[in-house]
């Protein structure tokens, strides 16, 4: 069985080779025929694309979590397979560093970080979130300065979050190149991934629950729209936030947070399922079951809903130290 384990927990060797897989896939051709997506420029720009053209039917709703779980698993696959990375999917456990996320070593901006903070430009401030609410930016905002990812080109997006209503811009596989951004915010790391955020999540005891406290779509962003936010704009883009290379620790975590809370009560919460394959649950789609069957366009193949609600069946095996 396969073991994820946390970003700090693994040696400077180890974080060497994630980052260099990643930069391999950065590299690598985009598998997209040739004119289908011409903003996909490489294999890294892929996993976006498909993210940004499933992103109404896969946020805010009931296949969330088994979607993601498949997605960051193929993500760990594709490193395998076509860069050579002897390891497994890192996660970011978000209480161990939030209160000073530039010092952690994911974004401390060194040799074996996932970079770090971007320069300071605060033109995109105060965060927008619904309802007119508004959160504070943090102590960056322009292009990545430091770390293995400081010459990332974004070539995707952005998509703005109304586009959840709608619908995918005519434009969205466009070619839209720019420099990689980050504004590091501790105070909204704090605020939605300290530890008793954590607890709070881990104590719901229904699916319905357990969903609505991970994501929310307001100013109770959650932990795991906290995570998006607290790195600024190209993880905070709704649709187009794969293009941060930290979005697969970030969903390594969700999906972690979600296996301890099923093995908590396996018997009740393995197989639990609640709500439509539409965002915000909407009735365009039925209600989830087992064999609701779900895709990630040319990334991997169709499987139904049974197959991805456990890391320890069908093409699943792994665990989380």
């Amino acid at each position: 069985m396969a073991v994820r384990r946390e970003w700090g927990a693994l040696s400077a060797t180890e974080r060497g080779a994630y980052i260099d897989a990643v930069h391999c896939m950065i590299n690598s051709p985009s598998h997209f025929a040739p004119g289908e997506v011409p903003g996909a420029r490489n294999r890294f720009d892929d996993f976006a694309a498909i993210h940004i053209n499933k992103t109404n039917s896969i946020h805010l709703d009931g296949i969330f979590l088994s979607w993601h779980r498949n997605f960051v698993w193929i993500w760990e696959t594709a490193l395998r397979e076509e860069c050579g990375y002897a390891g497994y999917q890192p996660y970011w456990n978000w209480a161990l560093w939030c209160d000073d996320l530039g010092s952690s070593p994911l974004f401390d901006g060194s040799s074996t970080s996932l970079s770090g903070n971007g320069s300071p430009d605060n033109s995109s401030c105060p965060i927008q979130v619904a309802n007119g609410e508004t959160l504070p930016c943090g102590t960056g905002g322009g292009c990545v300065t430091s770390g293995p990812f400081k010459n990332l080109t974004n070539n995707l997006g952005p998509i703005s979050f109304p586009h959840v209503y709608s619908g995918l811009p005519a434009n969205w596989t466009a070619h839209n190149p720019r420099c990689f951004k980050r504004d590091l915010s501790s105070y909204i790391a704090t605020r939605y991934g300290n530890q008793t955020a954590l607890d709070v999540l881990m104590n719901t005891t229904n699916i319905e629950d357990f969903q609505n406290t991970m994501s929310g779509a307001d100013i109770n962003l959650g932990p795991h729209g906290g995570g998006h936010f607290a790195l600024g704009p190209a993880m905070d883009d709704f649709f187009a936030s794969p293009q941060d290379p930290a979005f697969f620790l970030h969903h390594g975590m969700v999906d972690r947070m979600w296996t301890l809370w099923q093995d908590a009560d396996e018997r009740s919460r393995r197989y639990s399922l609640q709500g439509t394959s539409t965002i915000f649950n909407g009735n365009s789609t039925p209600n989830v079951t087992l064999s609701t069957k779900q895709d990630w366009g040319m990334l991997g193949r169709v499987k139904e809903t049974e197959e991805l609600l456990s890391p320890r069946e069908y093409d699943f095996c792994y665990t989380y130290e």
